[in-house]
């Protein structure tokens, strides 16, 4: 069985989703306080799917 690869979000899926303004978001990164994000060549970043779930996890467990 293969794996499906890991669903990569931009920044619009992702603050849709979790439901917080672009700044906080961009905020959150800059602090290193929200998910580990993936800088592509053309300057474009993204979070992958399993990366978003883990971090979501994370704070459930240190709510």
């Amino acid at each position: 069985m293969t794996v499906a690869r890991d669903k990569m979000l931009t920044i619009s899926q992702v603050i849709t989703e979790i439901g917080v303004p672009r700044a906080t978001f961009y905020r959150w990164r800059q602090l290193r306080k929200g998910p580990k994000a993936i800088k592509l060549p053309n300057g474009a970043v993204r979070i992958r799917r399993s990366e978003l779930d883990r971090w979501i996890t994370g704070l459930e467990e240190t709510a």
